[in-house]
Order: structure tokens, then sequence, then C-alpha cells
């Protein structure tokens, strides 16, 4: 029975590396909470891994809090289970250096080891239906109309989806590899002709890229070699024309291409709402750019940094590299309301051309912009920490200037604050 007894644990030992260990960390649909002493051990029990850090006093950790412990079964219950931990990264703050944790909450996805930081939503089922594409098959082959459907609604609407008709999988598997991230990518082997007219193409191979969110449709004939197939999808990542928000901004960080962006008073307005429609078609042409829009009453902070305030004549146009310059042609920096479908032709021919004035970003208030960011609280504590770092410099003996920060460190925080209003993406705070 002793032998017996050794045999067992040696077999537990060898299989599961240690018994304690396996018997610690199962997928129970329960949070699990994590420290410096079983971090890394979770991180290797789970291919999948979503980890909040978090800190005790930070409001928007403890509003999410409970969704994490509502989608933690759902997320378990999963054919790839993704399972969620939470770490104190207040008390923790070797691990959290370790992870660079700079702001709370900071989530970060761990896929196989590998951790990306996570952005999308934080409601419960959005956070599900969201976290699902990471488990989901490189490329879905879907085999009837029914089942077409059933993608398209599991897919949900935060990301694009691609669906190729009488398409072999092979054709867009190293693409689909590569976007996985940031698109649902399928091949319909059987569908009818309702689906055809459903989806509006007359003749296969197609492949069809859906935005659900924003009703949006373009359709690809080929030729389906790597070069022509990779640039419509790649451009078919961001709809024709994208509404700048804290949520959508993220999505250009990565972007080649430059930003045609208007700017108008109100972008709910029925005159900005057709002014939009003008630019899908212009988008549709020019697929070398980026066009996008933001209205001053729903984000004027950020229309501030392009010069806009109250003396601005709207909707203004400019071309924006997505960081800190930016063009206005000459003669052309504002549209009026009549034919403005024209007006954008000649911007265009004119951005082209060179007939052009570079400017470069403008800061906003400090104080106001941080404060609209990360909560009045964290700016108290900028202002004491700056306050006695001054106090030091002037009694020290040294004369070298106080460094504040650099700015990719200030788009970092900017975006790390941006979703304290909603639960989009890279919501933080303090």
């Amino acid at each position: 029975m002793r032998l017996l007894m050794i045999l067992l644990l040696l077999s537990c030992i060898f299989k599961s590396g240690i018994c304690s260990t396996a018997d610690q960390f199962k997928v129970d649909g329960k949070v699990l909470e994590l420290d410096e002493s079983n971090f890394d051990s979770a991180i290797s029990s789970f291919d999948y891994i979503l980890v909040d850090f978090y800190a005790p006093w930070c409001g928007h950790c403890k509003r999410l809090s409970p969704q994490l412990d509502e989608a933690a079964p759902v997320l378990a219950g999963l054919k790839e289970p993704i399972v969620i931990a939470k770490v104190n990264a207040d008390k923790y703050t070797s691990l959290a250096s370790k992870h660079d944790v700079d702001a709370y909450p900071t989530l970060k996805l761990f896929m196989h080891g590998i951790s990306i930081e996570y952005f999308g939503p934080r409601k419960a089922e959005l956070l599900v239906q969201y976290l699902k594409k990471f488990v989901a098959p490189d490329v879905s082959v879907l085999s009837s109309d029914s089942a077409i459907s059933d993608f398209v609604e599991a897919a949900g609407s935060f990301f694009p989806i691609y669906i190729g008709f009488g398409l072999n999988e092979t054709v867009i598997s190293n693409l689909a590899v590569k976007y996985k991230k940031r698109a649902w990518f399928s091949v319909a082997k059987d569908f009818s002709d309702d689906v055809m007219v459903l989806y509006d193409f007359d003749k296969v191979p197609a492949l069809v890229a859906l935005h659900p969110s924003y009703k949006q449709q373009s359709i690809f004939y080929g030729p389906f070699e790597d070069e022509f197939l990779g640039d419509f999808i790649k451009q078919n990542l961001l709809p024709l024309v994208v509404p700048l928000n804290h949520e959508t901004l993220k999505l250009l960080k990565d972007e080649e291409r430059k930003i045609v962006l208007t700017i108008t008073a109100d972008e709910n307005e029925d005159q900005s709402q057709n002014l939009i429609k003008v630019l899908k078609a212009a988008a549709s042409a020019n697929r070398d750019l980026v066009f996008g829009y933001v209205g001053v009453k729903q984000w004027e902070d950020f229309a501030d940094k392009f010069g806009v305030d109250g003396k601005t004549k709207l909707p203004k146009m400019i071309v924006w590299n997505g960081d800190e310059e930016y063009f206005s042609v000459i003669g052309i920096e504002s549209l009026d309301k009549e034919d403005q479908g024209s007006q954008i032709s000649q911007f265009l021919e004119g951005y082209r051309e060179g007939r052009t004035e570079r400017k470069t970003v403008k800061g906003p208030s400090f104080m106001g912009f941080i404060n609209s960011l990360i909560g009045i609280r964290t700016v108290y504590i900028i202002v004491f920490i700056v306050a006695v770092l001054m106090l030091i410099q002037s009694i020290g003996k040294d004369d070298e200037p106080l460094r504040v920060g650099r700015r990719d460190e200030v788009d970092h925080a900017e975006s790390s604050e941006a979703e304290s209003s909603q639960y989009g993406p890279e919501k933080k705070e303090d």
C-alpha cells in the first residue's frame, strides 16, 4: 500500500507539476485572487487568463469588480475557457511594476503566457462577447445559411467581420492570423441564393467585409493574391468614416494612412449627418486616406488640439498624421453649407498637390484635460508630488531642471485615462 501511494504521488508530480498547484487553480467560474507567490503559476496553468490589476481605493476598480464576477462563470464555460483573476497592485507593487502597470484598473489578457493590454468594454455581457474573439478559430468554416447567421450574431459588433463566399480557408488563413485580434474571419462553403441577396454579391468567389455597428459592408471579387487581398482587409478594418472618440482613437494607433479629419459643432445635428454621408462617398474613392469626424460638443478637448475655438468657422477640415502634426489646405479650411461635395474634392486635390500649411497640434489646458480624464483625486496627488519635487529642487545643490515627462508618456496617460466617462477601452483611474 505504501508503495502504491508513492507511485501515485510520483505520477501526480510528473503529470501536473505539483499536486497542490493543480488543486490550487481550477476553472470553476470564480475570480482568482493572485499575489507574488502564485501569479506565475496561475499564468502558466491556463492558456487564457484575464488579470485585473486594481487598487482597493480606486472608484473605477470598485465598479469593475462585480462585472468581472458576473463574466467569470460564462468565460469559464467556453470551449476554450478564459479565467479571470485579480491582483491588488497597490499592495503587490513589485508585481505591478514588473507588468508595467501605471494606472488602475489595468486589465491584461495573458494568452499562452504572453500578455496584451485589454482595451475592450467593461460591462459583463459585452466583455464576454469581446473576449470570445481571442479563443475563436482563426478562420471559421460555415456550411449552411443558419451557420452564417449564427456566426454573424455571435461575432457581435466590436470587430469587423469577413466572410469568404466560395473561398478556401487557406486563401485568407495567413491574413486571418495576422489580424486575429482585430477582426473575425470565416469562409462559407454552402449557402443559398437568399444569402447572396442578403449580402449583396452576385458572383463567387467573393469576400464580404461587414461593420455591424456602422451598418456598412464592402465586397471584394479579387484578385485574391496576398497583396490585393491584404490591402482590402486592412482598409476595411475601419468603417468608411470613423467617429473619433476615446474608444475609436486607439484603432488609429498603428494606422499608417493620414487622417482626413472633419470637425463639426455637433456631430448629431442633421447638417453634420448629411455631411458624413458626403464624406463616406469621398472615403470610398480615396482608400489611401482615413476619414474621420468629431463634434466639438462631443469632445471639445480633442477639437481644441487643432485650434478650434468659439471663433472658428465650422465644419473645419484638416489632414492629421495621427501624432503631433496636421495640415490645413490653403483657402479651404472650412466648408460652406452649399455644395460640400465639391469643396471636399477641392480640399483633397489641394492636399495631394501640396497646397498645404503644416501646423503643430495644440496642447489643451493641462489641469483641465488631466482632470477630465483621471479624476480630481489623482490631480491632487500629481500636484502634491510636483510641489514636493519642486521644493526639494529649490533647496538642493543641483541645478538640473525638473523633467516632467516625455511626450510618449503623456500620450500613454491620455489614452489610458480616456475612458473615465464610459465602459470603453483604456478606462483607468488614479
